[in-house]
């Protein structure tokens, strides 16, 4: 018989600073090589794999092998509501380097988390949903409405879910569409050339084409479809 949850067992992994850099490298989604993930969090390949290891047998990632290669991932998308949780209520640090500063803004303007759309674009979106009355706001759940639904299925998405979660965006600190319905709106974006991946890890920006798309589609303000530090 199970007693009560370990929150402290959890919460002394993720304080670590590598482990914690590691978890929300892969809030996006992605399957990264310990390689990879060394070189983003500034260890050696040793360091990363005991890491590794140690959330994997917590059951915070996952691998995956390619060949010969092993490619992480994390576990579900629990693990990465948490991290998004953790994010929201955590401080944020200084910036010392231009790389830094370039870094924060475009996460902060928009990034992907666990394959919705999140930062100043997500929230931007969700308002914009919001106010033209395509979803509704009901306790921690964005609620697709019949006029939501039309309007997504004349984007190409046929069977659209019908509800997602209300997600605190971490750097926004204000919600964002997330869940099933964010995740299918955010793949046909990507889908029709709306969004684009940066040259910033996580990072993403709307096209010229998304920018009148997303004005089109939804009203969203064109200073809020372009995130800035691309």
């Amino acid at each position: 018989m199970d007693g009560e949850v370990d929150l402290a067992a959890a919460a002394s992994l993720i304080a670590d600073p590598t482990r914690a850099a590691v978890l929300a490298e892969l809030t996006d989604g992605r399957a990264l090589p310990p390689s990879e993930l060394a070189q983003l969090t500034g260890v050696s390949r040793s360091t990363i794999s005991e890491h590794l290891s140690k959330l994997r047998r917590a059951g915070f990632v996952e691998v995956e092998r390619g060949g010969r290669n092993r490619y992480f991932r994390l576990a579900g998308p629990g693990v990465a509501d948490a991290v998004e949780a953790l994010a929201s209520i955590a401080p944020r640090r200084p910036v010392r380097s231009l790389r830094g500063a370039t870094r924060a803004g475009a996460l902060g303007a928009a990034r992907t988390c666990y394959g919705h759309l999140a930062g100043a674009l997500g929230v931007g979106l969700t308002d914009a949903m919001s106010a033209g009355g395509l979803i509704e706001r009901e306790a921690e759940a964005f609620l697709l409405t019949d006029g939501g639904r039309e309007r997504l299925r004349e984007l190409g998405i046929t069977n659209p879910a019908r509800a997602g979660k209300a997600c605190n965006d971490w750097s926004e600190r204000r919600p964002h569409l997330a869940g099933r319905l964010g995740v299918d709106l955010t793949r046909r974006l990507f889908e029709l050339g709306w969004l684009e991946r940066t040259v910033v890890k996580r990072a993403v920006r709307a096209t010229s084409p998304g920018r009148r798309g997303l004005g089109e589609a939804f009203g969203l303000v064109a200073g809020r479809a372009q995130p800035s530090g691309s």
